[in-house]
């Protein structure tokens, strides 16, 4: 049975990444900070499945040495996927630098070093990484700046990463547009809501499941590495 590392997979469209991988008959390591309680459930749940398939690892992504120590403790993996991350705005004109410290973090300095962390068990077992980048990473989101450019960065990490570990590991990326609505401070109103759906070409939200299936495409496409995938409905289609 292969091996899974899932970033932020206690919830959201991490969580249907874990499922759809462990139905695919991986071992899932569900990785969680704040989540432990969600992640501990889910895991419960594929666990009664299939017994000893699912695994509770925490992890503070803003912490090098939490980092470290989670790459340490995984014995060898076969696909690590990049999903966790920090949504809030940050107008320039209240933008501070412990913003720019946890959104810079969690979402491209984090994904850096558990890559090149688990680069040699990867290399061992001719694994795969796959970011879940974002459509903001080639037009940004105003007032999301700080957002947008780890997104950015996140896109170019995916390529030169498969630039570093080819041949023997693949790296590539998912890019969602509108998937499942922010919470907590990165919510949005509903007329916001309905301005973004109308840019989108299918004219509705994606589904999670959406995300898990384009990951599952390219973790079995032996073929592809360096490559980005837009799931987003058309919405790049239109400025």
């Amino acid at each position: 049975m292969k091996t899974a590392l899932i970033t932020g997979g206690a919830v959201r469209i991490g969580a249907q990444i874990v499922k759809t991988l462990h139905e695919s008959n991986y071992r899932v390591l569900v990785h969680c900070h704040q989540s432990k309680e969600k992640a501990q459930t889910l895991c419960d749940e594929l666990n009664a499945k299939n017994s000893n398939s699912a695994e509770v690892v925490c992890a503070d992504l803003n912490s090098v040495s939490q980092i470290n120590k989670l790459s340490d403790e995984i014995e060898s993996l076969d696909l690590l996927i990049n999903n966790a991350s920090v949504f809030y705005p940050t107008p320039l004109s209240s933008a501070t630098h412990d913003d720019w410290d946890n959104l810079i973090n969690v979402n491209l300095k984090a994904p850096y070093f558990l890559a090149t962390e688990l680069s040699k068990k990867l290399t061992i077992s001719n694994g795969s990484i796959i970011n879940i980048v974002d459509i903001h990473s080639e037009r940004p989101l105003k007032n999301h700046s700080i957002y947008s450019i780890s997104k950015a960065g996140l896109k170019m990490l995916t390529l030169s990463l498969a630039k570093e570990l080819a041949p023997n590991v693949r790296v590539n990326g998912v890019s969602p547009g509108s998937i499942v609505w922010p919470q907590n401070k990165g919510a949005i109103s509903d007329n916001e809501k309905r301005v973004m759906l109308d840019r989108v070409a299918l004219k509705r939200q994606g589904k999670p499941k959406d995300i898990a299936e384009a990951i599952l495409f390219l973790v079995r496409s032996d073929y592809i590495t360096g490559q980005i995938i837009n799931i987003d409905g058309g919405r790049t289609l239109n400025q």
